[in-house]
C-alpha cells in the first residue's frame, strides 16, 4: 500500500492493498520462533536499530518539528493575504505564488509525515497520539487558507491563462496550468462550488453507514480443522478460506455471506446512496456519467475503462480453463466459489530471514541496473525500511514519504515468500517516488493513481521472473506458476469484476431504476458467473459479495486501475527482460521519473505501453495463456 499526504493543490495518490486489520504470524514465522528466530516483538524497544526506520532523519528533535508546523499554519495565512484575488494580475505574481505555495506545501507534508510515521509504529503511545492530533489540525489550517487557490486559477480568463503557457518563466508549471483549462468547462461558478463543498460531507453518508454496519455485524462461530469453536470475523474470513479442510473454506463461507444477507437491504441503501452521490455529481458538473467524472482528473479516456472490461471479457475463456484445472487439482466432483481460495500446489513454508528476502530482491531487481540497485541497499541501510511487527504497529505494509525526506516503508516481516514479494513491491513505489523526486519541481512530483501500481507490480514480476528461473524441482516451478496465475485472477480479471460491477449500478441509478438489494445480487451474481464459467456451481452466497468490498463504497472508480496497473507491469517487465538497457533507460527516464509532469496515458506512452489501445490488457491475457500451459504441461509429467 502505499500512502501520500493529500493538500488542497498537490496532486497525491492512495494505492489500497487488501485491509488486513491484524498481524497474524504466518507458518513460517511460527517455525521461525521455534527455533529462536523473532519476527513478532512484545514492544518497539526490543527490535534491533538496523530493522526499524529512522523519523530523526527528518526531525532530529520535536522541538524542530513543532517549529515547522507554526511555520507551516503562518505560511498558509501570509499565502492567503499576499496572493487572493491577485493571480490573474501578472505571470511574475503567479510564478511567486506557486513557489511559495510550493514552499508551505513542502514544509507542512514534511511535518505531517513524521508525525503520522512516528504513530503508525506505535499507536498506543498518547504522545504521539497527540502529535499526529496537532497535524491534522495544522491540515485543516493549511487547507482553509489555500481553498480559494484553485477556484481563483479556474476563473483566470482562457486567453490571459493562454499567454501565461506561453511565459518562460511559468514553464515548470505548464502541465498543471494547462490541465486546469482541460477541466474548466466542468468548474461551476463560485456560489454553485461553495454549495458544492457545504454539500459535500453528505457524499460520505453511504461510507460512513458501510463501515458502521460493516464492523457491527457479528458473524456466527465456525468449527476450524481440529473441530474446535473459532470465531468468524472480517479479518480472519479469507484465512478460513485458505484452509486444506473443504469443509471449514464451506462453514465459512456459508456463515458470512449469509449473516451478510440478514443486513442486504441497509448495505444496499449504503451502497445505492454512495452511486446516486456520483451521479449527481457528475450531472452538475456536466459529465456524461459518473465515470467520465471520476476519470477526467487524470485525464483518462473513459475507452480505457470499457477496452479493460471488452478485453478481459475476450479473455475469460482461459479464465474458465484455469477454473477445470484448479478443478481438477484439488479433486471436487463440484467447484465450488468457497474452493478459490484453497491451495492447489502446496506451498514451500520455510521460513525465509530478511537478509535471505534482500538478496532475493536485490537479484530479482538486478536487470533494472547498478544505479536503481543502489537505492534498493540505501533503503536497506539507510533507515528507511520498518521490518518486524509489535501489537501496536500498523498492519500489513505501505511506502510514504515527503518531498523533502527519503521514502519510508513499513512491513510486518514473517518470512514467507509473500513477504519477499511484498518488499519487492513496496520498494518498487519508493524507487518511484525518489526518482520523481530528484527529477521534479514539487508540485509535478507525485504521480497519478493509474500510475502509481505499475512501477510496483513491475518488480513483482521481475522478482517472480528471477525466482522461476532458478527453481529447480517440478514442485516449485508449480507453486510458483500458480502463484502467478493466482495473481492475474485476483488482480486482472478480479478488479476488472468490479469495475464492470460498478459500471452497471451507476448505470442502473442513471436510468432512473433502484439500486435495491434485489438488483445488486442479480448483477453481481450474474457478472461472477460470466467470469468463472459453468464448472463453477453458482450459489445464492456469492451474489452478496459486493456488501464485502469496502472500495465499492469508499472510492468511485478506483479498483479498474488495478488491473490496467498490472498490465502495464506485465508489458514492461517483459521489454526489461528481452530487451535490456535501452528499455531500462526508457522506463527511469520517461516513467519513473516523471511524476506528474503529464497524463499517465502519455508517461506510460513514452515509456513503452501504450494504455489508449487494448494491446497491454491483450498481451497481458496471452501470457495468463502461457502460464496456465506451462502448470497443465508440468501436471501431467510423469
Amino acid at each position: 500500500m502505499k500512502k501520500h499526504v493529500m493538500t488542497s493543490l498537490a496532486a497525491a495518490m492512495i494505492a489500497l492493498s487488501p485491509i488486513i486489520p491484524f498481524n497474524v504470524l504466518s507458518t513460517a514465522a511460527v517455525q521461525a520462533q521455534e527455533q529462536g528466530v523473532k519476527t513478532n516483538y512484545k514492544s518497539r524497544a526490543e527490535i534491533p536499530a538496523q530493522y526499524k526506520w529512522k523519523t530523526e532523519h527528518i526531525y532530529q528533535s520535536k522541538a524542530a518539528w513543532k517549529a515547522d508546523v507554526k511555520k507551516a499554519e503562518q505560511l498558509s495565512a501570509a499565502f492567503k493575504k499576499n496572493y487572493q484575488g491577485k493571480l490573474a494580475k501578472s505571470a511574475a505574481i503567479m510564478k511567486k505564488a506557486l513557489e511559495d505555495y510550493s514552499t508551505l506545501s513542502r514544509i507542512h507534508d514534511k511535518a505531517y509525515v513524521y508525525a503520522n510515521l512516528n504513530l503508525d509504529v506505535h499507536s498506543t503511545y498518547a504522545d504521539l497520539q497527540s502529535s499526529a492530533d496537532r497535524a491534522e489540525k495544522m491540515t485543516t489550517t493549511v487547507s482553509e487558507n489555500s481553498a480559494w487557490f484553485n477556484p481563483e486559477l479556474v476563473k483566470i480568463p482562457s486567453k490571459q491563462m493562454n499567454n501565461y503557457l506561453k511565459d518562460k518563466s511559468l514553464a515548470p508549471y505548464k502541465y498543471m496550468l494547462s490541465d486546469i483549462i482541460r477541466t474548466k468547462s466542468h468548474t461551476l461558478s463560485q456560489d454553485q462550488e461553495e454549495l458544492l463543498a457545504k454539500l459535500s460531507p453528505l457524499s460520505s453518508t453511504g461510507a460512513n453507514v458501510y463501515e458502521k454496519l460493516a464492523t457491527d455485524v457479528k458473524f456466527p462461530k465456525i468449527k476450524d480443522e481440529k473441530g474446535r469453536e473459532v470465531p468468524l470475523t472480517r479479518s480472519n474470513f479469507i484465512s478460513y478460506m485458505e484452509s486444506k479442510d473443504r469443509n471449514v473454506r464451506k462453514q465459512a463461507y456459508e456463515a458470512y455471506y449469509q449473516t451478510l444477507g440478514k443486513f442486504q437491504d441497509t448495505f444496499a441503501q449504503s451502497l445505492s446512496s454512495h452511486v446516486q452521490s456520483h451521479n449527481i455529481a457528475a450531472d452538475v458538473r456536466k459529465y456524461k456519467s459518473a465515470v467520465e467524472a471520476a476519470l477526467s482528473p487524470n485525464n483518462i479516456p473513459v475507452k480505457v475503462y470499457d477496452q479493460l472490461i471488452n478485453s478481459v471479457n475476450k479473455g475469460l475463456p482461459q479464465m474458465h480453463r484455469y477454473m477445470e484445472l484448479k478443478k481438477k487439482m484439488l479433486g471436487v466432483d463440484e467447484l465450488q466459489m468457497y474452493d478459490i481460495y484453497a491451495p492447489i500446489v502446496e506451498a514451500d513454508k520455510t521460513y525465509i530471514s530478511y537478509d535471505e528476502a534482500q538478496k532475493q530482491v536485490l537479484e530479482g531487481l538486478k536487470p533494472l541496473g547498478e544505479d536503481y540497485a543502489k537505492i534498493l541497499k540505501e533503503a536497506f541501510t539507510g533507515g528507511w525500511v520498518d521490518v518486524y511487527s509489535t501489537d501496536d504497529k500498523q498492519s500489513g505494509a505501505y511506502q510514504w514519504g515527503a518531498y523533502d525526506t527519503h521514502p519510508f516503508v513499513l512491513l510486518n516481516y514473517q518470512g514467507t515468500n509473500g513477504d519477499v514479494s511484498t518488499i519487492a513491491h513496496e520498494l518498487g513505489h519508493a524507487a518511484h517516488s525518489y526518482y520523481s523526486k530528484i527529477k521534479q519541481p514539487y508540485l509535478t512530483s507525485s504521480y497519478a493513481t493509474f500510475t502509481a501500481e505499475v512501477a510496483s507490480t513491475m518488480n513483482e514480476n521481475l522478482l517472480w521472473h528471477s525466482q522461476y528461473k532458478k527453481a529447480k524441482t517440478k514442485a516449485e516451478k508449480m507453486y510458483l506458476l500458480n502463484l502467478r496465475l493466482e495473481n492475474f485472477r485476483t488482480t486482472l480479471f478480479r478488479q476488472t469484476q468490479f469495475a464492470e460491477f460498478e459500471k452497471a449500478i451507476h448505470e442502473l441509478d442513471q436510468k432512473g431504476e433502484s439500486v435495491n438489494a434485489a438488483a445488486l445480487k442479480n448483477i453481481y451474481g450474474g457478472i461472477n458467473k460470466k467470469y468463472y464459467g459453468k464448472v463453477m456451481v453458482a450459489d445464492e452466497e456469492i451474489a452478496m459479495e459486493w456488501a464485502r468490498i469496502p472500495h465499492f463504497y469508499n472510492y468511485k472508480f478506483y479498483v479498474y486501475q488495478y488491473a490496467t496497473s498490472f498490465a502495464a507491469s506485465v508489458a514492461l517487465s517483459k521489454q526489461v527482460l528481452e530487451q535490456g538497457a535501452p528499455s531500462v533507460k526508457r522506463i527511469k527516464e520517461n516513467f519513473l521519473q516523471a511524476g506528474g509532469s503529464a497524463d499517465p496515458i502519455s508517461i506510460l506512452k513514452s515509456a513503452g505501453v501504450d494504455m489508449s489501445t487494448s494491446k497491454p490488457v491483450d498481451e497481458a491475457m496471452e501470457v495468463f495463456r502461457e502460464t496456465l500451459d506451462e502448470l497443465e504441461k508440468l501436471m501431467n509429467e510423469k
